[in-house]
This record gives structure tokens, C-alpha cells and sequence, in this order.
């Protein structure tokens, strides 16, 4: 996932699905906007579930050159012909997960608000780091990440940034000219038309 000229987006799934619905739902996204990469982020700890929607996801993603990672499930990658892993403890994992998926997977790395969590994954040998939300809620504990770690990010470091959480089109305007992707997943599966709502949120950069 190579830096970017203007943001991109990075589509995550749901934490339940209905393969049924969402399969086809996802491919109708797909094939209405430009997408980089789709991360698998199902709740359940169930191998056969989750390498059920991986085997289906992938077909749909991968038609459409677009790369499909996992949430921490990293020994799932290569078994089930993934392109990576997206790790949810900030830096801790990434050299692990690196050493075992080798240099051409994609290890990504949630950070929450924390620029030091984020440097130290970058440091460790993440493609990309996640920050977010981007925006406080009344969710977890209220911390949220702030716009202006964005704005020191794209002047200091090259790891290419995921602004995710919370992205709303006010925060699409305010973010676009920091982020290099946007994460974006409640914000359009929880509306009745996701292909309309992501629209809505891609015209939002401008």
C-alpha cells in the first residue's frame, strides 16, 4: 500500500455479516468507487466462520485487484491466500507478524490516538498505521485522535496513515489533505444505500 496522491479508501467490514447480504452488497461497493483495500474485522473467534467469509470476500476483492487483510488473525493470511494482517495491539506485534508473513504481506497497525505507538510501529516495519477515531464519542473512553497528530504525521513521517472511527464528512474535509486512507465501515454498511453513502463521504475530500 504505497503512499498515495490523494486519499484512498480502506473498507471495513462489519463485525457480523450475513455472507447472503453482505457478499453482494460488498461487491456493488466495490464496483461503484475506486478501493484499495478491504479488512476483514469479524468478531467471532471461530475458524470455520471466519475462513467462510474469507474464502468469500476474497473472490469478491480480488476479481477487482483490490487487497484483503484480516484483523490479527495472522496465521490465517497464507492459508486462506490473504494479503495481510491488520494488527489491533498498536506496535507490538508488527516485527512478529513481519518475520512470519515475510516482506511482500501487509502488516498494518491500529494505534488508537498515540503518535509514540504509532512512530514505534512504523519503526518495527508496518506498512501503515491506523489511527483513530477520529472524532470523541461517547464509545471506550473518549480519547480520540486529534487532528493535528495527521497534520505532524504527513510533514514528519513517510509510513503511510489511516484515519479511521468516526469519519464523518466533516472530518473527511478536515482530513484529506493529512490522511493517506480513510477507514471507513459503520459510517456506510449502516445505511440503507452503502454504494450512495460512501459517495457521499468520497465527494466530501474535495
Amino acid at each position: 500500500m504505497d503512499t498515495p496522491d490523494q486519499p484512498q479508501i480502506y473498507l471495513i467490514t462489519p463485525t457480523e455479516i450475513d455472507l447472503a447480504v453482505f457478499t453482494p452488497q460488498l461487491a456493488s461497493v466495490l464496483d461503484a468507487h475506486p478501493v484499495a483495500c478491504v479488512r476483514l474485522a469479524l468478531s467471532t473467534k471461530d475458524e470455520v466462520d471466519l475462513s467462510r467469509a474469507a474464502d468469500a470476500l476474497r473472490e469478491v476483492t480480488h476479481a477487482r485487484d483490490v487487497a484483503l487483510v484480516v484483523t490479527d488473525h495472522l496465521l490465517m493470511v497464507e492459508r486462506l491466500g490473504l494479503d495481510g494482517v491488520h494488527l489491533s495491539d498498536a506496535a507490538r506485534s508488527v516485527r512478529y507478524a513481519r518475520k512470519e508473513l515475510g516482506e511482500d504481506a501487509i502488516v498494518g497497525s491500529f494505534c488508537g490516538p498515540s503518535k509514540h505507538d504509532g512512530m514505534a510501529a512504523g519503526e518495527a516495519g508496518a506498512d501503515y498505521v491506523s489511527f483513530g477515531p477520529v472524532q470523541a464519542s461517547a464509545l471506550g473512553d473518549g480519547s480520540f485522535a486529534e487532528r493535528e497528530i495527521f497534520e505532524w504525521w504527513s510533514e514528519v513521517i513517510e509510513v503511510p496513515v489511516v484515519a479511521e472511527g468516526g469519519v464523518s464528512e466533516d472530518m473527511v474535509r478536515a482530513l484529506a489533505p493529512y490522511t493517506d486512507f480513510f477507514g471507513i465501515g459503520d459510517e456506510i454498511w449502516s445505511q440503507d444505500a452503502p454504494a450512495a453513502a460512501l459517495g457521499t463521504l468520497i465527494k466530501a475530500m474535495g
